[in-house]
């Protein structure tokens, strides 16, 4: 029998957004930007052609991040650009109704979970449901969740850190910071401004992040020239700056993300913190690809700390598997209707 129904697994994150159609694997992979004209509202470009026109538009084209701390900030935005995915997915035509799995923070509240299953809907969704980040991180990074036994996941996107204890197909304890790559990159423009008296933009704070960001000492230390406006003479400026400056901008984040981490150990039961000192955690996500994220975390914990192979695409590859196990997930209680 043949199946019409197009099943499609998005994680709708802040900083970039993937889609996963059952059967292709991952066949997106943009940031989530998209430029509107002002005046008639009508969609220019999404994902990187509008990334590379924040700073850059007129005054009658804006490029918007409609999703803000991993919950739909900007609705309008976001179901254009939800009607713009299923229409490169499933075509003009679409005489049947794709089935969407779209990915939430853990901390979302129920009002902003049904926004995005509502936006989902009126994009053209048969049927829309949602699945959490740190769930869909330790499907997709090959975590045996369906065991008896403690997994601990933290996924560190654009716009939160979502922790989570996994344990028998079900999250035992999570929580979520609004502390992440985001507030990483503010946090080198707050650096860089104080430091230097220079003003620079997202995408350079960004650049600067993954050149010579970390957040443990490295064995040598970076630098990079960088180009932006002198805040006193209001011309263009050059300065030089060295990753140990970068990872004291970066410590404050950093520290949140670790102090949270703890505060969920301390509340894990015994039997599971057992399990989880033998497992070791779990680092997902962009933010983990930061320079020694992992050894800062462990070097606190006490406790092996791991980045997954795929840590960029485990939300969505997460996601696009438990649309292959759609059952026994919602058995578990891991995806929500409305």
């Amino acid at each position: 029998m043949l199946n019409f129904t197009r099943e499609i697994g998005i994680d709708l994150g802040t900083a970039n957004i993937l889609v996963y159609q059952r059967g292709k694997g991952i066949i997106l992979a943009e940031p989530t930007v998209v430029a509107v004209n002002t005046k008639n509202g009508k969609v220019l470009a999404l994902g990187r052609e509008a990334r590379d026109m924040i700073g850059r538009t007129p005054g009658n084209i804006a490029a918007i991040r409609p999703l803000k701390d991993g919950v739909i900030a900007d609705y309008t935005t976001t179901l254009k650009m939800l009607e713009y995915i299923i229409k490169k997915v499933c075509g003009n035509r679409r005489f049947f109704k794709p089935r969407i799995l779209l990915c939430v923070p853990s901390g979302v509240t129920n009002v902003e979970r049904r926004a995005v299953i509502q936006a989902a809907k009126e994009a053209g969704a048969g049927e829309a449901m949602t699945i959490e980040e740190p769930m869909a991180a330790a499907i997709g990074s090959g975590l045996p969740i369906s065991s008896a036994g403690g997994n601990l996941v933290i996924d560190i996107g654009g716009g939160t850190t979502d922790i989570a204890i996994i344990s028998l197909g079900g999250i035992v304890i999570s929580h979520s910071i609004r502390s992440a790559g985001n507030k990483f990159d503010e946090s080198i423009i707050k650096m860089v401004r104080n430091n230097y008296n220079l003003l620079i933009g997202d995408p350079t704070a960004e650049e600067i992040k993954i050149k010579i960001g970390s957040a443990y000492p490295l064995e040598q230390e970076l630098a990079m020239e960088v180009k932006g406006r002198d805040l006193l003479a209001g011309l263009p400026k050059t300065v030089e700056i060295t990753s140990a400056e970068v990872r004291d901008a970066l410590s404050e984040p950093v520290r949140a993300i670790c102090e949270r981490v703890c505060l969920v150990l301390e509340q894990t039961p015994p039997e599971l913190s057992s399990d989880i000192i033998e497992r070791g955690i779990t680092l997902t996500g962009g933010g983990a690809m930061l320079r020694g994220l992992d050894a800062m975390i462990s070097s606190i914990t006490k406790i092996p700390v791991y980045v997954a192979e795929d840590a960029i695409n485990c939300v969505a590859l997460g996601t696009g598997l438990a649309l292959e196990e759609l059952e026994a997930i919602k058995a578990s209680g891991a995806v929500t209707l409305a």
